[in-house]
């Protein structure tokens, strides 16, 4: 196979040929819940797919990729990432690895460096990461604001962010300012009223981090019911740090996922199980805290729906590689390797709440994901190793 690493499909039909194994993720177009097609090929027009089968049966296109045995995926869907930051926190990281624990107070030193940085600067680094994330496999990723917890500079980070994805997330609720430790309902004023107001233009989601060190139930309920009466749809960082109230809040208000999930109840978990809210797990960030990792095994067979998220960020989690939070999630949190792809993949797009990505059926958005390997087990087979041949999008 020949050809630029990342590239998109050009005009008129393009048939992608020779494929050994093609995710689908349509149970109707082939095996299994991956929906795989062996010896495939598919046919692109118009940044959509337009036909998938076998490749004896392919139909004539203006255009030919041969991919010479390698398997096909949909391209990655990071849900939950945090990229709109200056600065990096190294030092902490060595610190914890040395044994001190991890706390959200940590946040407060990128929210300085934020807001000293410029829009270039910002702009810069949110770049860097977006590129980062194609390179690795991910076509559609969510990027959250949280790192300047002013008016102005919460306004700015999605107005940034926009510049790089659709998927942008309010997120002044991440932890009380550093103006308002002494005020903290005030500050919850200041999310749902002036801040929420300058912000909403920029983004689709509303956020809150409902969990000890940062908000309580009611104040989470307040800033999600605040985000929807402008058009915010909701999703909750809950249960990263302990038992709490956050996947409640989440079910309650109907949010897209619950993020982290790492302290689950069965409680939780059947409300989970009975409703739309995608439980989205972050392997990142147990490795990079030494937190316990969820049980990702145990959410799978209560029925809950589980997505794959890399949590970029300085402090928790600094990895933009999906293909790392697939191994992990085999690894750690009891996924089958298909399970794990599924998750980063159709289970990522659930929580984003979009049925155009995630997937290769006809009619999806043509994001594609050519591995330098013949399945897509050898993701989490071969941890570590760069196998993201090719990135082809729909343009």
């Amino acid at each position: 196979m020949t050809g630029e690493r990342l590239g998109s499909f050009g005009p008129g039909a393009t048939a992608v040929t020779g494929i050994a194994e093609l995710v689908t993720n349509d149970p109707a177009a082939g095996e299994g819940p991956l929906g795989l097609v062996r010896d495939a090929a598919l046919v692109v027009d118009g940044g959509q797919v337009v036909w998938v089968g076998p490749t004896a049966r392919c139909p004539a296109a203006d255009t030919a990729i041969a991919v010479d045995g390698a398997a096909v995926l949909p391209g990655f869907v990071d849900s939950h990432a945090h990229l709109a930051f200056a600065g990096d926190r190294a030092a902490e990281f060595a610190a914890r690895m040395a044994g001190e624990p991890y706390a959200a107070g940590g946040i407060q030193d990128t929210v300085a460096r934020t807001r000293a940085a410029d829009d270039d600067v910002l702009r810069a680094n949110l770049g860097r990461l977006a590129a980062e994330l194609r390179r690795s496999g991910t076509t559609t990723f969510e990027v959250k604001s949280g790192y300047g917890l002013t008016v102005a500079d919460e306004e700015r980070s999605l107005r940034l962010a926009r510049e790089v994805t659709p998927e942008t997330t309010f997120l002044g609720a991440h932890v009380v300012a550093p103006e308002y430790a002494d005020d903290p309902a005030g500050y919850v004023d200041l999310v749902t009223g002036p801040m929420l107001a300058a912000c909403a233009p920029h983004a689709r989601w509303v956020d809150v981090f409902c969990d000890r060190g940062a908000f309580d139930a009611d104040q989470a309920r307040a800033v999600l019911a605040a985000g929807a009466a402008r058009g915010l749809m909701p999703r909750v960082h809950a249960n990263q740090l302990q038992h709490g109230d956050g996947i409640r809040v989440a079910v309650e208000a109907g949010a897209a996922s619950a993020d982290h999930c790492t302290f689950t109840t069965e409680a939780d978990l059947e409300l989970l199980s009975g409703s739309r809210t995608v439980a989205t797990l972050l392997p990142g960030a147990e490795f990079s805290t030494r937190a316990p990792y969820p049980d990702g095994r145990r959410m799978l067979d209560a029925g809950v729906t589980v997505a794959l998220a890399t949590d970029c960020n300085p402090g928790s989690s600094y990895t933009t590689s999906m293909p790392f939070c697939i191994a992990v999630a085999v690894r750690e949190m009891g996924l089958t390797p298909a399970e794990a792809v599924w998750a980063a993949t159709a289970g990522g797009a659930a929580a984003l709440r979009r049925d155009d990505v995630g997937r290769l059926a006809v009619g999806a958005r043509a994001d594609v994901v050519v591995l330098d390997a013949p399945s897509h087990v050898h993701l989490s087979y071969r941890p570590g190793v760069d196998l993201v041949a090719r990135v082809l999008e729909a343009g």
